[in-house]
């Protein structure tokens, strides 16, 4: 009996844990990994480091990003933060 009570409090901090860090933590990484397998070409991401830029190109975990008129670079897709959703962009970049 002594030995449950004493385990009692671990199992709170435990369930503390679990219901604000960690299913909250595996929720995001989850929904990052479906946006990383839906991406399309055309699409408008931004990546980790915070360069922006339109996606030209897709082979396996490699994605072809153009950054600027003529200028294309090659990342992971793990390096990808999220997709952009500003629409000024394009507009800013034909003037």
């Amino acid at each position: 009996m002594e030995l449950i009570l004493s385990l009692v409090p671990w199992i709170l901090i435990f369930g503390v844990f679990w219901f604000f860090l960690i299913r909250p933590q595996k929720k995001q990484q989850k929904e990052h990994q479906d946006m990383l397998s839906n991406l399309q070409v055309g699409d408008k991401i931004v990546t980790a480091g915070g360069i922006k830029g339109k996606i030209v190109k897709i082979k396996d975990n490699i994605v072809r990003l153009r950054v600027s008129s003529n200028v294309d670079i090659d990342l992971l897709k793990s390096s990808i933060s999220h997709i952009d959703k500003s629409e000024d962009d394009e507009e800013n970049d034909d003037n």
